[in-house]
């Protein structure tokens, strides 16, 4: 064959063969670098997943079960009005709480409890009235009996169709009256637990065992209630509960009735979880200078837990005629410190005379004050002598909150804004 019969021959086998589809070429093409790209994605994921898996086996080991992760929000020290602590109790930070006398003076924070707090001189039924959220709840006296008054988020007042008396000759109003959902109010009574649902103005009674019961404490999801007297303790029961779930269960109690609260409780040396079984689990150790502790344990959504305390002698917070008494706040995260507000006396460094012993207005005695709840994942609400007052742990500061002009109260989240 000659090299000029080649590229004839060649053309003319090119002919016989059939065009190629750039198209389908392509289609080809991209089909392979996105099954690949998706090998890359799905082999990431994997790799993420196991790596998350094992810090949190790691997590779980190194520390018996409880987690130890920081949570993303930091405490910043550059916000308006803060106050740098004092100093340290037992190696946790504390600040100085307003003297009595001052509260009138402090920035207010605004809520449905308006500047004061008072007994209103309009009241609708509740049936007529109903109340989708519960801001505060009050008693009126009327004769040997009392009748709960709502304050809705609405800022009317309604008043439930029931009378309650007096537990162990004491107003039956628990600070922890109000659900977490808002609708409930509940009240112990002699032989049977007494809940007013605000949204419906329905009245039920649940049967108790006889007992001296003094403090209630809800579950967060509104379907059980702990009831509590000195050494003795029940869950309660309102909804229908799971299969074979019996309407009453003993649970541990304690010898201080405000002690039994969900779903934590500080008690000295500890704070406590609540579990299912009715029983506690240590969560954190505590080392301070507790004399006894006053009121309930209040939690918020955020993994904060605070309760008022009576301490003895604090060589840190010198006092005149005042037992000191502080507010702590724990974390159930153990990487976030602890924050205490020591509730001081009138300041002796500024002309003012200092008080004499017939001037009972300027010390706080022992019992009277308390934590009320949290208005916020960042504000604690504290009762101190004729005021309901806010400490905001970023900024360290303490606000007014109302002037109290009525006996018991027991807050529900319809008090915010």
């Amino acid at each position: 064959m000659r090299r000029e019969d080649i590229q004839p021959l060649l053309r003319e086998t090119v002919d016989l063969l059939p065009e190629p589809d750039m198209a389908d070429a392509a289609w080809a093409a991209g089909l392979t670098v996105r099954r690949r790209r998706r090998r890359i994605v799905v082999v990431s994921l994997l790799l993420v997943l196991v790596a998350l898996l094992v810090v949190s086996i790691s997590i779980e080991v190194g520390s018996n079960g409880k987690a130890d992760l920081t949570p993303p929000i930091k405490l910043p020290t550059n916000l308006p009005g803060y106050v740098a602590p004092a100093g340290q109790i037992s190696g946790v930070d504390f600040w100085i709480a307003p003297p009595p006398g001052s509260e009138r003076f402090l920035e207010r924070l605004e809520t449905q409890l308006g500047d004061r707090l008072e007994l209103p001189d309009k009241v609708h039924a509740l049936s007529s009235n109903k109340l989708g959220s519960i801001a505060a709840v009050v008693l009126v006296k009327n004769g040997d009996a009392y009748e709960p008054l709502l304050l809705g988020h609405d800022s009317s007042w309604s008043q439930a169709a029931v009378e309650l008396v007096s537990v162990d000759g004491t107003p039956p109003l628990s600070p922890g009256a109000v659900s977490h959902d808002g609708r409930l109010a509940a009240f112990v009574q002699p032989g049977e637990l007494v809940v007013v649902n605000a949204s419906t103005a329905e009245i039920s009674q649940y049967r108790l065992p006889v007992g001296d019961f003094r403090s209630v404490s809800w579950l967060a999801d509104a379907q059980h209630i702990l009831v509590s007297g000195p050494g003795i303790a029940y869950r309660v029961l309102l909804g229908e509960g799971g299969d074979g779930e019996p309407p009453l269960v003993r649970i541990e109690g304690s010898n201080d009735p405000e002690a039994v609260t969900a779903p934590f409780r500080i008690q000295t040396g500890s704070v406590m979880r609540y579990v299912d079984n009715g029983q506690w689990t240590e969560e954190t150790t505590l080392t301070l200078p507790v004399q006894s502790w006053v009121g309930q344990t209040f939690s918020s959504d955020g993994g904060g837990v605070a309760r008022l305390f009576i301490a003895g002698k604090l060589p840190q917070v010198p006092t005149l005629r005042s037992q000191p008494q502080g507010v702590a706040v724990m974390s159930t995260f153990r990487a976030v410190p602890g924050r205490l507000l020591i509730l001081g006396e009138p300041r002796t460094d500024s002309g003012r005379t200092p008080p004499s012993p017939g001037d009972p207005g300027d010390v706080r005695e022992p019992g009277c004050c308390a934590v009320l709840g949290w208005y916020d994942e960042q504000n604690v609400l504290v009762q101190v002598r004729g005021w309901v007052l806010a400490w905001d742990l970023y900024s360290g500061g303490v606000r007014r909150v109302t002037e109290l002009a009525v006996g018991e109260v027991a807050l529900g989240p319809g008090l915010r804004p």
